[in-house]
């Protein structure tokens, strides 16, 4: 059953920034993806990947679909994280910049500080 708490209040902030990283996103890898693919692929396709997490993740808040926007907040946590490390230790396996890479320095950490507010709002709503 939709949770209309969730979008409430900062929720429908959460929802906006959400909304537009899915769009800077989208747009970002599909960009990647039809004129450079054959440069980066493991980047770009994480950027198409990152880009669906936040589709998922903005589409399930706006709905108040809990435990899916819980499941895409913490991929997108696990994903920025993990990328953000490889990124930094092993930068030659991206060797054009993601969504996430170094923790989303490119979008000003946001991309690191929006699941972590995304996953405490849907625990503060519970």
């Amino acid at each position: 059953m939709p949770d209309a708490s969730i979008r409430q209040g900062p929720g429908r902030m959460l929802v906006a920034v959400y909304g537009i990283f899915a769009l800077a996103a989208t747009s970002r890898s599909a960009v990647q993806l039809a004129t450079r693919f054959d440069q980066a692929p493991v980047a770009y396709l994480l950027s198409a990947f990152a880009a669906v997490v936040y589709i998922v993740a903005t589409v399930t808040l706006a709905t108040g679909s809990r435990r899916i926007a819980f499941v895409a907040c913490g991929i997108e946590f696990i994903g920025v994280v993990t990328v953000g490390l490889v990124s930094l230790f092993v930068p030659h396996v991206f060797p054009d910049a993601t969504v996430w890479s170094f923790f989303g320095i490119g979008y000003g950490f946001i991309p690191l500080v929006l699941p972590v507010l995304g996953l405490w709002w849907l625990r503060k709503t519970a």
